[in-house]
């Protein structure tokens, strides 16, 4: 159910933040580029954007989302539904939610691209950084959209936890669409999620991923062309299912 006063973007419910940690075997680790940490900036790096606008507003009774920038979503953009199966996933180079790294979202595809980037996302590489292209260059990835005051979006996320651990050769990532970065970081400590978690400070890729739902989870074959889409919670089975789809 919707609360009777949301708070602001991205507020669904009562903030996870807060919840009791995760239940987590002893002895598991992050993911690879999962672990916090400072180090110096390459000449390639996240470039400070003009603020973009992709906010998320709680829909009484579900958990839908309604996007809303100020450029919009037009005929020629990703649609309510993701993107289409067979297009390349946007590239794209986060910062980590628990690193030090500061700055938005480069989503540039070619050097010099104005408020994307300077440099091209692919080439924004390094233990602080969430960078799709590295991800797909190894293998198929599940990838999900995801904001920290949806309950069930965070229920999700350890679904997808419990999952990636029978499938060594997919890579596991999700991002979190604006909200408070520290909120975040606590979020990520309970929850002891295996994946790496990038943080989106003006939701540019809730714009170039056509988020609409919450959670929201985008898997990309190897090499990155997107094979599907899907669009609010999904059940442990169906998610099985879809992985080992996207293994084969």
């Amino acid at each position: 159910m919707a609360p009777e006063d949301p708070g602001g973007p991205l507020d669904f419910d009562a903030d996870p933040a807060d919840a009791a940690p995760r239940a987590r075997a002893a002895g598991v680790g992050p993911a690879d580029g999962g672990a916090p940490g400072r180090r110096e900036r390459p000449a390639a790096r996240l470039l400070a954007r003009a603020p973009r606008y992709g906010w998320f507003v709680g829909v009484a009774g579900v958990l839908v989302v309604a996007l809303v920038t100020l450029n919009g979503v037009g005929a020629q953009g990703p649609g309510s539904r993701g993107i289409a199966a067979g297009v390349q996933a946007p590239p794209f180079a986060a910062p980590l939610a628990l690193s030090d790294l500061e700055g938005d979202v480069n989503v540039a595809v070619r050097a010099n691209s104005g408020d994307a980037g300077a440099v091209p996302a692919c080439s924004v590489r390094g233990k602080d950084v969430l960078n799709l292209c590295a991800l797909y260059e190894r293998g198929p990835v599940v990838l999900a959209f995801f904001a920290t005051r949806g309950e069930e979006c965070v229920t999700q996320l350890d679904r997808l936890d419990d999952v990636s651990a029978w499938h060594a050769g997919v890579r596991f990532a999700a991002v979190s669409i604006r909200g408070d970065r520290e909120g975040l970081r606590r979020l990520v400590g309970d929850r002891r999620w295996r994946f790496p978690v990038g943080y989106d400070a003006d939701g540019i890729l809730a714009d170039a991923y056509g988020v609409a739902i919450c959670p929201q989870i985008t898997f990309v074959r190897k090499g990155g062309a997107v094979q599907g889409t899907s669009l609010g919670a999904i059940s442990a089975g169906d998610l099985e299912a879809r992985v080992r789809r996207l293994e084969r």
